[in-house]
């Protein structure tokens, strides 16, 4: 019996789209992975993670660009979050100052679908340390580390992630 609790709450319209679609990309991500573990690729899970690596430090460099004081984190946390992102993922706990981010994500999309796609709780939260690789990706890109204490694929009540400097 999987120990993964991920109740999705009541969103919008607009939320329950982007949910829709996180959905669709972690379909294809954990059936990518799947796929090439069943043709022995020796190197899958190194290939999937350099990817969206390769993917978040895409996006960590546009936050960045578009970020008044890139040196301040509440400024890299005004572009980072919206409110469909935060409905999405049912976001709260959102701490910022100039030197860290705290965020706690009580729903998850992309461990929803893994979870669909009848992956067991071990595999849903390697695909979800893979698919961290790209917030991994965004924090580099904008001079930060990350920790990633708690996560709902792990069978964690949240998400929890602190951007800092």
């Amino acid at each position: 019996m999987s120990k993964i609790v991920n109740n999705p709450d009541v969103v919008s319209a607009e939320a329950q789209v982007n949910r829709d679609q996180i959905e669709h990309r972690a379909t294809w991500m954990g059936l990518m992975y799947d796929e090439m573990r069943k043709a022995g690729v020796q190197n899958a899970e190194d290939i999937v993670r350099k990817a969206i690596k390769r993917c978040g430090s895409m996006h960590g460099g546009r936050f960045l660009e578009r970020c008044k004081d890139p040196k301040d984190v509440q400024e890299f946390a005004k572009v980072f979050l919206n409110d469909v992102g935060k409905a999405s993922f049912h976001m709260n706990n959102i701490e910022a100052d100039e030197n860290k981010l705290h965020i706690s994500f009580n729903y998850c999309a992309l461990c929803n679908a893994w979870q669909k796609l009848g992956f067991d709780d071990e595999t849903c939260s390697k695909l979800c340390d893979m698919a961290m690789d790209g917030d991994r990706g965004i924090a580099d890109a904008m001079g930060l580390k990350l920790d990633l204490s708690d996560t709902i694929a792990k069978g964690k009540p949240t998400c929890e992630l602190v951007f800092y400097k």
